[in-house]
């Protein structure tokens, strides 16, 4: 899922409308956001009921400081960062890290791109690698887990997923590294089982 793909003048405009109080050019921001966001948040680690909730509770935080949105970032980098502090609130009340349980996975799961054009067997075997990889991805402490999921799946350029951490672009690169190679490690023996079926 690439973050580029949008049309970042359209973006800008919509975001410029919404701040002068047009409530439908906010709407249309969140639309065209929520599936994004509430996928962002599933992958950091939020449950299916926590992520709902904590989607909508980006989206008023950001209706609430939009005005004070200086646009020198996209408005979906922005609506990431804002999302991601929400997520560490949340996670930082757990007491211990939680299992995902099937039906969670399974959610998780949806909130990815589809293979397009695939069929029903490669479809099969897109949807169990995702559930692989989704649990592999729940096993990585939380910085690394960001940075795998902003830059590799969500699609961010380096710059704005080191934005959306808060952290220097160097400290991202290291945290992609390391969490890039524990997923691998993780990943190993659902690839030599796939390479030897």
């Amino acid at each position: 899922m690439n973050q580029s793909t949008g049309d970042p003048t359209r973006e800008r405009s919509l975001v410029e409308r919404a701040r002068s109080g047009d409530e439908e050019a906010f709407a249309t921001l969140v639309t065209e956001n929520s599936a994004r966001v509430y996928g962002a948040l599933r992958r950091f680690g939020l449950d299916q009921q926590e992520s709902e909730e904590v989607a909508q509770e980006v989206f008023l935080r950001a209706w609430r400081a939009l005005p004070r949105f200086e646009a020198r970032a996209r408005f979906s980098t922005w609506i990431y960062r804002i999302a991601f502090n929400e997520a560490q609130r949340r996670l930082a009340r757990r007491p211990a890290p939680a299992a995902l349980s099937q039906a969670d996975d399974d959610d998780a799961v949806a909130a990815l791109p589809d293979a397009a054009g695939a069929g029903p067997q490669a479809r099969t075997l897109e949807h169990e690698f995702q559930q692989t990889l989704q649990r592999a991805l729940a096993q990585l402490p939380l910085d690394l887990r960001v940075a795998v999921v902003l830059r590799d799946i969500e699609g961010l350029s380096t710059e704005e997923s080191a934005a959306v951490a808060g952290i220097r672009q160097a400290a991202f690169k290291s945290r992609l590294h390391r969490g890039r190679m524990q997923l691998r490690a993780l990943l190993e023996p659902y690839l030599r089982l796939e390479q030897g079926a």
